[in-house]
């Protein structure tokens, strides 16, 4: 295979070039029917927006260049079976899950796991086991599960049908998983995996391995978070002997969308290409950027910049002693630097992939930073004091998800909340990891934790009534 095709690129290329009169969905027809303040922005990339139409294949159904498309990416992970996937890492997740669990199996899952995660869980109606991750004292983060913790989980839930990790994290931090992935299968259960935030991982040494190269069976990764993609544009790899393909592509067709985005999955055909076609001359470039950058911004007074350590260096956390990543973030935003995200201690920085000869704004960064260290040292206030959740290794819901169906909900005032089963769902976002969950009974630790992020204007999904500071909870 010659990863410096694009298939699915090419023959859209090709259609475009027809000059094709449309009598078909989609209604801009190819950017002729446009509001006028989308022509100058949309018209040029809308010309590619087709549908299924003769020799541009079918993503629920694929015989020709999508179907050549997924090979190319499949040999490029050594997978079995590869797709795409138009509804971001979210759409796999929930597939992967609804293939692997039915009604009322257990599955251990890591606790610290994206909201889509979560909800693949409760669509399929399974007990979840919560695997509390490792605290790391660097990055005043939590990382992934500990080998012992899995073990202790599968022997006490033996019958677990399937176990779900997140790995890497949102700050790129890695752990032990293969040995986790070889305990997992000598019990005979299938792991899977969100890898959202490590599909360039295959790009070279400079990067921790994939999870699809460590033997898990379904791997999930959000394309669009650092390859060139489009966002939602999202890759699933398949190598399974315990759940079946059919059932897992089955569940792609049902959660995806029927009408899927040709832009979106021709920008995933180019991505593959992009990676799969990265040289060492490449990552030396890219290594030594990276390398050059963070020893400058370290060089930044009132301004720290951690490892990366083991992790993925295109993960770049800041942080300023003595003020909150909010504040952090807020000072960088004014100084036009968009940060990936921010917490109570950190902020991230997601650095691009570049390839030999490409440019970065790296110098006039280390000018922004600078300006925006002075201002943060001169007028923000301390940060609140690290916590850390004693959160029991094994933990399950107080009542599964059909007896949640039929009881009744009231509010209560966070203050008086603690040791009541919550009815709602409260995300911190980014990075997406709900804090409580229906279901989950609600501790003093996570008040404190819930509190702490209110009190420094943290976004919240979720909790119709938190900014009275009430929660709904089970009667």
């Amino acid at each position: 295979m010659d990863q410096r095709d694009t298939p699915l690129l090419d023959q859209l290329l090709l259609h475009r070039s027809k000059k094709p009169i449309s009598f078909h969905v989609p209604g801009h027809k190819y950017g002729e029917v446009l509001p006028e303040k989308m022509r100058e922005h949309f018209r040029s990339l809308l010309r590619l927006d087709a549908t299924e139409l003769t020799g541009l294949d079918d993503l629920h159904s694929p015989e020709g260049v999508i179907l050549e498309a997924e090979k190319l990416l499949a040999g490029l992970y050594h997978a079995r079976t590869s797709f795409f996937l138009v509804g971001g890492s979210t759409s796999g997740n929930l597939a992967m899950i609804m293939a692997a669990l039915n009604e009322d199996d257990v599955v251990l899952v890591q606790r610290n796991s994206h909201k889509s995660v979560m909800n693949g869980i409760r669509l399929a109606r399974a007990k979840p086991v919560f695997l509390s991750p490792e605290w790391d004292s660097d990055f005043l983060a939590a990382g992934g599960v500990s080998l012992e913790t899995v073990r202790e989980a599968i022997k006490s839930y033996p019958e677990a049908k399937a176990l779900l990790v997140t790995y890497p994290n949102y700050y790129g931090m890695v752990y032990n998983l293969k040995d986790i992935i070889d305990l997992a299968h000598e019990h005979q259960i299938p792991v899977l995996v969100d890898e959202a935030h490590g599909v360039h991982f295959i790009a070279g040494e400079s990067f921790p391995p994939s999870a699809v190269s460590l033997g898990a069976d379904v791997v999930v990764q959000s394309a669009h978070k650092t390859l060139p993609a489009m966002t939602m544009g999202a890759y699933l790899h398949y190598n399974s002997r315990y759940i079946p393909l059919s059932k897992l592509a089955g569940y792609l067709q049902m959660i995806q969308s029927s009408s899927p985005s040709y832009p979106i999955m021709a920008s995933l055909d180019a991505a593959r290409s992009y990676l799969g076609t990265f040289g060492r001359e490449d990552i030396q470039f890219l290594m030594d950027g990276i390398t050059s950058f963070r020893e400058e911004a370290g060089k930044i007074g009132r301004l720290e910049v951690l490892p990366s350590g083991d992790g993925d260096p295109l993960k770049m956390i800041l942080r300023s002693p003595g003020s909150s990543g909010f504040q952090l973030q807020k000072v960088l935003e004014e100084q036009g630097i968009y940060a990936e995200m921010a917490d109570p201690f950190n902020v991230l920085l997601v650095l691009p992939l570049l390839k030999a000869g490409m440019a970065a704004p790296y110098k006039r960064v280390i000018e922004k930073l600078s300006i925006a260290a002075m201002q943060i040292g001169a007028s923000i206030p301390a940060a609140l004091p690290v916590k850390q959740n004693n959160t029991p290794v094994l933990g399950t819901l107080a009542l599964g998800y059909r007896e949640m169906e039929n009881m009744n909900e009231t509010f209560m005032p966070l203050a008086q909340s603690a040791g009541c089963i919550c009815a709602e769902t409260l995300i911190p976002y980014p990075p997406g990891i709900p804090l409580l969950m229906p279901g989950e009974v609600i501790t003093k630790a996570a008040l404190e934790e819930l509190d702490d992020l209110l009190a420094q204007s943290a976004k919240i999904q979720g909790g119709e009534r938190i900014e009275h500071r009430k929660i709904k909870i089970f009667k």
